[in-house]
């Protein structure tokens, strides 16, 4: 007797998106736009690919939100995160008190982090995290009988988190409207964009001018004034803006000059984004504080925090109570997904397949991008990629001809990305990726091949608008 095989079940997709657009509330999201069309929902992921309501099978680009870099489906940190649950799913870390996974993560963290960072603050996430590093800056400050010292200069087009302090710490305009924000004591500079503001300059020259505004501001401050600079190593949410090799090393310079402190926001390149356990090292940026969230877990369940150097965690840890933490500091849980997610990256040797292989092929994939009508520069390092949308391309990026940002193109052309099986994040007109670090040269082949093919229905589409 033979038996005809089940088909899963899909979901009731409209009834699942009328009871979204009635309780659930997005991040930054227009909620009427999205209740008109109806939210997209996911319900498996396995490797790179996801897997929607409605069986549509897609290549997630950006890593769920640049976090998931061992890829979906991994089963020994779900089992991980099961066993610490069955054990003890949660206590705190206040009350003199503490639990075996946050002890053994902390200790793991210190020994893949750059030289001089031994300890470890949790939070929940990077913008708590981001949180912390101005409290701790700035109490740092105060033991060193520097009070004075509050002042946290960052860059505009920055994401740091989207707290009222994380968000004042980025230099997102659209955040800051809608809030009053930012706080007291945080200013910003120009961001390192190449594109933007080196034109008559090389890159290398441009990384040491865009370093200066740096000094200008500190001076303009006063250098008794200002506590720290803060900075991606490369700008994320900002659009995959990769500064030039001179940059970070005068930023470096100017710090120590001045004695700033450093703060390097790994939430995004940290856990072998750009084929270093962290972007900073590649850098040479030697900062003092260190934050991270999203690759410490893969995204599998939520942890943030900041690796503090020894400068700044040698005097915390004599100056009495540091007034600062979380119900959540620490989880035992989550410290056990990233016990087992960090293992999985050393057992698969992944920080250096991206630095001796992957990366340098996906580099190269991706620059063949360059050659399409529609795209100006492709540029990328390591696990991250963005490319820009132009009108008419020209040898010096400089003279390219860019669409009227009310057009959306970028927006456009993720449609079409998300239209035909490709996750591909649109910045004003950069496109971007942040693949899963699991993924493959014959993936990578493939992805290539969805972006062309979306591009070129962009170009299509642009054209038949008559924007081009």
């Amino acid at each position: 007797m033979t038996t005809t095989p089940t088909v899963p079940q899909l979901p009731d997709t409209k009834g699942l998106q009328q009871l979204d657009a009635a309780h659930y509330l997005h991040p930054f999201t227009d909620h009427d736009a999205l209740a008109q069309k109806g939210a997209r929902v996911m319900v498996r992921g396995d490797g790179i690919w996801l897997w929607d309501s409605e069986g549509h099978k897609v290549l997630d680009a950006m890593s769920g939100l640049w976090c998931v870099n061992v890829g979906y489906g991994r089963t020994s940190i779900t089992q991980a995160v099961a066993r610490q649950m069955d054990t003890l799913p949660f206590y705190n870390s206040f009350f003199n008190t503490t639990t075996i996974p946050a002890v053994e993560l902390a200790a793991k963290l210190a020994s893949i982090a750059p030289p001089g960072f031994s300890r470890v603050f949790y939070t929940g996430s990077g913008s708590e995290a981001n949180d912390t590093n101005i409290r701790m800056v700035r109490r740092y400050w105060d033991l060193a009988g520097q009070p004075e010292r509050t002042v946290i200069i960052s860059r505009r087009n920055a994401y740091h988190g989207s707290t009222m302090a994380g968000a004042s710490l980025g230099g997102m305009t659209g955040m800051h409207v809608q809030g009053g924000l930012p706080i007291p004591g945080i200013v910003h500079i120009e961001q390192p964009y190449y594109a933007d503001h080196g034109a008559g300059m090389t890159p290398e020259e441009f990384g040491v001018h865009a370093a200066s505004w740096l000094e200008e501001r500190i001076r303009e401050l006063g250098p008794d004034k200002v506590a720290a600079f803060i900075g991606e190593p490369v700008q994320g949410a900002g659009g995959v803006i990769i500064p030039p090799s001179t940059y970070w090393p005068e930023i470096r310079r100017i710090c120590d000059k001045y004695d700033i402190l450093l703060i390097a926001d790994e939430v995004i390149t940290g856990f072998g984004r750009l084929g270093r356990w962290f972007a900073s090292e590649l850098y040479g940026m030697r900062p003092d504080l260190i934050t991270f969230a999203k690759g410490v877990t893969s995204g599998y369940v939520p942890l943030g925090g900041v690796l503090v150097g020894d400068r700044v965690a040698d005097l915390l840890v004599t100056g009495g109570d540091f007034n600062h933490g979380f119900t959540y500091s620490g989880h035992p849980v989550a410290c056990a997904a990233a016990l087992e997610n960090i293992r999985i990256i050393e057992e698969e040797n992944l920080v250096q397949q991206v630095a001796d292989d992957t990366g340098p092929y996906l580099q190269q994939r991706f620059a063949s991008l360059a050659a399409h009508p529609l795209v100006g520069t492709a540029e990328s390092i390591g696990f991250v990629a963005g490319l820009s949308l132009v009108r008419r391309k020209a040898a010096n990026v400089h003279h390219q001809e860019r669409f009227d940002p009310a057009l959306e193109v970028g927006m456009v052309c993720r449609g079409h990305m998300f239209g035909n099986g490709m996750i591909m994040r649109a910045v004003g007109d950069r496109m971007i990726i942040a693949p899963p670090l699991i993924m493959t040269r014959a993936q990578i082949d493939e992805m290539i091949q969805k972006i062309r093919y979306c591009l070129d229905l962009t170009l299509a589409d642009v054209q038949a608008r008559g924007w081009m």
